[in-house]
């Protein structure tokens, strides 16, 4: 059956959804987190610690390894184990991030300038894996095989999305299905697994293991296509990125994927053109913006997204209400909401 989409104009009257519920959830758990990778990041190389901190310091939401923490408390864990897999969980993602930001040569993460711009590409691309193998080792000394094969698995995941992704570059003929698939591996994989962990290290059922499994995926999903979305309609400051870095590097993502679609002829030559290289112009990105806004691309996009949010939501209906599922399904609300 599938779910129903409750969108989020029919929050009226009440306050926009924010991540402060979970931000109180896990405050504990996070100091406890940040213990460990400000530990496990450290080296006798100095330029390790430096490029890393450089990222790791930047203002991130962390919300990968907060579902960790979320998920432990949704089952009532009690123990401690989830720390240390909550640290390996933001070691995978930062690793990734490093990498991401060589391949497309980005200048700007997190309204900083990207590692890669200070540090160069060689040691971007070393440090990113100096993460990944601390986060392994975090994954060893936890001891239960059964994380290990998910956590390992969903690093293989996203390195195939990220590649699916690269040889979807510049191919006009992308399908939604594909690039949802793409933002499946790449993004929502590894929200999966952080969510999935707290279930496993707390022993519970199957039910509940796929339950949270579930509410990570979709979430992850929803929460990628309002990244794609907000390339397109949100300035720089916000985004803390150049606005229009998916325009110019040829991504098919949603918001064109769908004008593309909807477009007449001329309209197709336009994104024919722009999306092999050959009119990224801040003019050009001018009459992307307008062309996607014609066909109302970027509110399909997030509208979709509400609808994988809502899903996540329904996922976590097994478990007790609480402060807990409350705070994980406005996380999920927030995740569609924002503007940044």
């Amino acid at each position: 059956m599938s779910a129903e989409i409750i969108p989020l104009k029919t929050r009226a009257r009440s306050a926009a959804p924010t991540l402060d519920p979970m931000l109180t959830l896990t405050a504990q758990g996070m100091n406890s987190v940040n213990t460990v990778i400000l530990d496990r990041m450290q080296s006798e190389i100095p330029l390790i610690p430096a490029l890393a901190g450089h990222l790791i310091s930047g203002g991130g939401k962390r919300l990968r390894p907060m579902l960790t923490l979320a998920g432990a408390e949704l089952v009532g864990y009690t123990g401690t184990r989830h720390h240390r897999l909550a640290a390996a969980v933001e070691f995978i993602h930062t690793a990734t991030l490093l990498h991401d930001d060589v391949v497309d040569g980005s200048d700007l993460r997190r309204g900083k300038a990207a590692a890669n711009i200070i540090f160069g590409n060689p040691a971007t691309v070393l440090v990113g894996d100096f993460l990944f193998s601390r986060a392994f080792e975090l994954m060893t000394e936890d001891g239960s095989l059964k994380v290990l094969k998910i956590l390992s698995g969903a690093s293989a995941i996203i390195a195939e999305g990220e590649v699916d992704q690269l040889t979807a570059q510049r191919q006009i003929e992308t399908s939604e299905e594909r690039y949802l698939n793409i933002i499946g591996a790449k993004t929502a994989a590894l929200f999966a697994a952080a969510s999935r962990i707290s279930a496993v290290v707390a022993e519970c059922d199957e039910r509940q293991e796929h339950a949270l499994d579930d509410y990570g995926r979709n979430l992850g999903i929803a929460f990628q296509l309002v990244d794609d979305a907000i390339d397109y309609d949100s300035d720089a400051a916000e985004m803390g990125k150049d606005r229009g870095d998916d325009f110019r590097e040829g991504k098919m993502t949603l918001p064109v994927i769908l004008a593309y679609a909807r477009g007449d002829e001329g309209e197709r030559k336009f994104w024919r053109e722009a999306i092999s290289g050959h009119r990224t112009s801040d003019a050009d990105l001018g009459e992307a913006i307008a062309l996607i806004g014609r066909h109302d691309a970027v509110e399909a996009t997030r509208e979709r997204a509400r609808h994988f949010a809502q899903r996540a939501v329904d996922a976590i209906s097994i478990f007790p209400d609480g402060k807990a599922r409350a705070a994980m399904a406005e996380a999920a609300m927030f995740a569609v909401a924002r503007g940044y």
